[in-house]
């Protein structure tokens, strides 16, 4: 049973014919007197709490009542209904406790799916002692074929998106470069209920501000200067289905009101065409950088932060789970036989044994190109650990013609710099390779040239 909670009279019932046009029972209640009240009475499944009971509309009741609700019934879930100017106010509700918020007027289809989501995620879940949960139980379960590991720590991390894969809640992937955060979107639209819809992905760090409408939205022919055909957005792609969106940490403030709007009414508007356009569609984030900590900033918004995170997901850098370094290594060269046409490749355990031993800050990245580098430049069919020793020495490690500078010396912009300088030069100014290198993306890469006023040529 669903509690609607809501001084409007028309809301009440707008909103209790629409949910049990969806199949759940409902009750209401006008005031928080009598939202407690029916909360003790009837104990329902979730909450639906407008912000506002007064005419001072600060919704300062509406967030002194959700705190007695959760402190009351913290495992039930309560989703904010406010308007558009307040999404500061229901921020304030998520910090407090919420589990997600609607603005007014707000889309049938996505508070439906809102609400799903939400009791979903509140079903309680079987826990597995640490130690005692396998790869293969896990298989057995989930489609989970293009991970490769069986780290304790990696398995929590699978199990938990086997168990998010089913809602449509918003996922926010944290991880360094190189940790496989498309693999974990593209795994939790594999073992989702839109499986056979589209999944798109999107590098946000490759795409400027001035043409963010235009990809992600589209535009009709004559919207704007050299818009000679219409152009499908990666909106309307993904429609359905999944929409993955790299790197979010980069994205400038402008484009993130516009992709906050997106997500907030599952409405978009094409370039050139005033018609509004629904979305049905579930998104997945992800981020090397610490949104926390932008937020603090001031340069990542706070609202948005909080709707692409309803769930996160925290990949482990390949240092904290290096058992799986054989494997990787194994899976690698398997690939490398059938790509080379070399069935005798090997790699000796003394080998695998020096690989684990290595910090590889790249990552599963860095251990790829180092172990697909070493085939090609070895030549030989049994590699040892001087083989990967000759190749991790080379590349980037041939820059560093001094120590790092003593503490102080520098800010890390100015190491940031330093290192693009050096990496730009040694690889004679071409883009894709120093981006390779340095583990970002050429469009990260290129923000970061026009940053520190780095020369390169535009047409690489």
């Amino acid at each position: 049973m669903i509690l609607i909670i809501d001084d409007d009279v028309a809301v009440r019932a707008s909103l209790s014919l629409l949910l049990k046009q969806a199949g759940y029972a409902t009750a209401q209640a006008a005031n928080p007197a009598e939202a407690l009240q029916a909360a003790a009475t009837l104990r329902p499944q979730l909450m639906l709490l407008d912000m506002n009971f007064s005419m001072e509309t600060t919704g300062e009741d509406g967030l002194q009542l959700l705190g007695q609700l959760k402190q009351l019934y913290p495992q039930v879930p309560v989703i904010l209904i406010t308007g558009w100017g307040s999404i500061t106010l229901a921020v304030e509700g998520i910090k407090g406790g919420a589990a997600d918020f609607i603005t007014k007027p707000w889309n049938n289809d996505h508070l439906l799916q809102s609400v799903k989501t939400a009791l979903e995620l509140a079903q309680p879940t079987t826990e597995v002692p640490a130690g005692k949960l396998t790869r293969k139980q896990l298989n057995d379960q989930y489609d989970f074929s293009m991970l490769v590991g069986e780290d304790p720590g990696l398995l929590q991390v699978l199990r938990n998106v086997g168990q998010i894969s089913a809602t449509d809640a918003s996922v926010l992937i944290e991880g360094e470069s190189g940790t496989g955060k498309e693999l974990i979107a593209e795994a939790i639209h594999k073992n989702s209920h839109r499986r056979k819809a589209p999944f798109v992905k999107v590098n946000l760090g490759g795409i400027s501000a001035s043409l963010f409408e235009s990809e992600m939205f589209g535009h009709r022919r004559g919207a704007f200067t050299d818009a000679k055909t219409d152009r499908v957005g990666r909106f309307e792609m993904a429609n359905k289905g999944t929409i993955f969106l790299d790197e979010i940490g980069e994205l400038d403030l402008a484009s993130q009101v516009k992709l906050l709007r997106v997500l907030q009414d599952r409405t978009y508007e094409v370039l050139g065409d005033s018609r509004s356009r629904n979305l049905d569609i579930r998104v997945v984030c992800a981020t090397n950088r610490n949104l926390q900590e932008m937020v603090a900033e001031g340069k990542f918004r706070e609202d948005l932060y909080y709707r692409i995170n309803l769930i996160t997901v925290k990949l482990p850098a390949l240092r904290e789970r290096n058992q799986d370094i054989p494997l990787l290594v194994q899976h690698f060269v398997n690939n490398l036989k059938k790509t080379y046409h070399k069935q005798e490749l090997q790699v000796s355990n003394k080998a695998l044994k020096w690989l684990r031993e290595q910090p590889l800050p790249g990552n599963i990245r860095e251990l790829k190109n180092l172990v697909e580098r070493t085939v090609l430049v070895s030549g030989k069919s049994l590699l040892e650990v001087e083989d990967f020793q000759n190749q991790l020495q080379g590349g980037l490690r041939k820059l560093e013609e001094k120590a790092l500078p003593s503490v102080g010396a520098m800010t890390l912009e100015e190491l940031e710099a330093s290192m693009i300088k050096k990496s730009m030069a040694y690889y004679h100014n071409n883009v894709s390779k120093v981006a390779k290198a340095l583990g970002v993306s050429r469009g990260a890469l290129y923000r970061r040239l026009e940053k520190f006023n780095i020369p390169y040529d535009a047409q690489e």
